[in-house]
């Protein structure tokens, strides 16, 4: 069965703890083009807002493994993101991401998918919440 509204509320287990270190800190900054701003450097620094995408992304596998929902990454696009931030992420954060199903709204073979992956410390201190919205269209049969 493709994924439905019967799926919202579906929560997957949390991913393995990623540990936020300076060195990857500098190097989302150099992606991004930033490195000069002084927030990404330093003895305590920390991450640029959107490195969050790099957890909450480790989180998308779990629900596209789910073999209930028939979702594959090569028909989906990422329509969406934010992220609703309680504090940033700083070098030596150990973190982990869980995702849930928040909202689905299937139109015949396309479904936007709106997903909450929450990010915490180890020791359970909630940091963000990224919130996507993702539209998959469903495998056409030959």
């Amino acid at each position: 069965m493709p994924i439905s509204e019967d799926h919202v509320g579906r929560s997957y287990p949390a991913t393995a703890p990623y540990q936020v270190s300076r060195a990857k800190i500098a190097e989302f900054a150099a992606a991004l083009g930033d490195v000069q701003n002084p927030a990404y450097a330093g003895d305590d620094p920390v991450a640029p807002p959107t490195f969050a995408v790099l957890l909450s992304s480790a989180a998308w596998d779990e629900m596209f493994a789910d073999p209930d929902l028939a979702l594959s990454l090569s028909r989906t696009v990422h329509v969406d993101q934010r992220f609703a931030w309680r504090r940033p992420l700083r070098a030596g954060d150990e973190v982990t991401a869980t995702l849930t199903i928040e909202k689905v709204r299937a139109r015949g073979a396309t479904a936007i998918i709106t997903i909450a992956v929450d990010l915490a410390t180890t020791d359970g201190e909630p940091l963000c919440t990224a919130t996507s919205t993702l539209m998959h269209t469903s495998e056409v049969a030959a």
